[in-house]
């Protein structure tokens, strides 16, 4: 199984973030109710990850997501994106 790509991230501040694509190898999905990017970071002096890859989803915390299967994320693909609190996994759609 392939794992989903993050297909977009409109979290311009985080260090993996260059130019909409997140660059970070794989990254983590939310607790079990909360669909935050736990892999979201601004500390850093300059941007991280890897400029010849796309982000992909690692693995996905979110008991409720209907794309959630054994803490796997089922979805094609997803999009983060800035909500009035974190940077969301804005394909998280509740089971």
């Amino acid at each position: 199984m392939d794992m989903p790509k993050v297909n977009e991230c409109d979290v311009q501040e985080c260090c993996y973030n260059q130019n909409k694509l997140c660059h970070a190898l794989a990254i983590t999905v939310g607790d079990s109710v909360d669909p935050c990017c736990d892999t979201f970071t601004t500390a850093c002096s300059s941007k991280g990850g890897n400029s010849g890859s796309i982000g992909a989803v690692g693995a996905c915390k979110v008991s409720i997501c209907r794309y959630n299967m054994k803490l796997e994320c089922q979805a094609d693909g997803i999009i983060v994106g800035r909500t009035e609190h974190a940077a969301d996994c804005l394909t998280f759609e509740p089971s």
